[in-house]
């Protein structure tokens, strides 16, 4: 019992119908990892239809077949041009970014990808830290100094959309990849 009160880190799920700013606002001020798993009932009549944002959705969907949750290391985000050349390049800190509390202390690194016209993964940097994002529920990414660096385009490849969200792969996977699939079946 001593070691799940005093050295197991203490979490929460907060299960409710909709997460909202106002939800994201009271969890950014609490200091534990918090989950949030939406759960929505829709009636017609005498029929219930249940729909349930599963746990861990985020990471489950980058899990391709064969691939362990703990290969995980490094988050991949989209940006646009202007805030990518201000903020990933010349400020080497990406915010405003939803990450699962169980990836916080797995991520290493991020890598952007860049919109269109570009639309590829075209850089990468090593993470120093990964703190809240002011009164949200969100999080900065802040680079260790000198670490961005240019990569090898990961095309689009025959995907028709890049990443409209963060999305974890890993580093090694990073360097082998020349399309998108090849990260995310």
């Amino acid at each position: 019992m001593d070691e799940v009160i005093f050295e197991k880190e203490i979490a929460a799920i907060v299960v409710i119908n909709e997460a909202t700013a106002e939800l994201d606002m009271v969890l950014s001020k609490l200091t534990i990892s918090t989950e949030v798993i939406e759960v929505q009932t829709y009636v017609n009549g005498n029929e219930k239809l249940h729909r349930v944002t599963p746990f861990r959705d985020d990471i489950n969907i980058d899990l391709g077949q064969n691939v362990d949750a703990d290969e995980l290391d490094t988050i991949v985000v989209p940006a646009r041009e202007d805030g990518f050349k201000t903020e990933f390049i010349d400020n080497e800190r990406w915010y405003a970014i939803r990450i699962s509390s169980l990836m916080l202390d797995k991520i290493k690194y991020i890598a952007v990808y860049q919109v269109a016209p570009i639309s590829a993964i075209t850089y990468i940097a090593e993470v120093e830290k990964i703190e809240k994002y002011r009164d949200t529920n969100k999080y900065m990414v802040v680079f260790k100094t000198g670490t961005v660096k240019k990569i090898e385009k990961i095309i689009l490849g025959e995907k028709r959309q890049g990443p409209q969200a963060p999305r974890y792969t890993s580093y090694k996977k990073i360097f082998k990849a020349k399309k998108l699939s090849d990260l995310w079946n």
